[in-house]
């Protein structure tokens, strides 16, 4: 079994900045992708951003230049540095990992959501 602990996010006004951080723990063998996605209100669920476990970043376009992705293979956390945040980014926003263990191979395991509200 993998568990997603994720920590951050809250409130925050418009052009401020918040930090996520989630850490995989459990019994597994291998974690390749790891990112984040969010759903706000009656809107589907929508990639903000992931890294792949050499590190290479991929971002939706809605935040590219102001979101940024990293992660430590050692602590098995994935973070987002969200900057100049905006009313739009209010969302639930969840960690996501893909995760090869005993019973699957890169199965997605996700976290348990956290809520970001942007004031204006």
């Amino acid at each position: 079994q993998v568990q997603l602990v994720e920590s951050g996010g809250g409130l925050v006004q418009a052009g401020g900045s918040l930090r996520f951080s989630c850490a995989a723990s459990g019994s597994f063998t291998r974690i390749d992708a790891m990112g984040w996605y969010r759903q706000a209100p009656g809107k589907q669920r929508e990639l903000v951003a992931s890294v792949s476990r050499g590190g290479n970043p991929n971002y939706a376009d809605f935040v590219k230049g102001r979101f940024t992705i990293t992660r430590d293979n050692a602590k098995n956390t994935v973070y987002l540095q969200m900057n100049s945040l905006k009313p739009e980014d209010t969302a639930v926003y969840y960690c996501n990992a893909q995760v090869t263990d005993s019973r699957c191979y890169e199965c997605d395991y996700w976290g348990q959501g956290t809520q970001v509200t942007v004031s204006s």
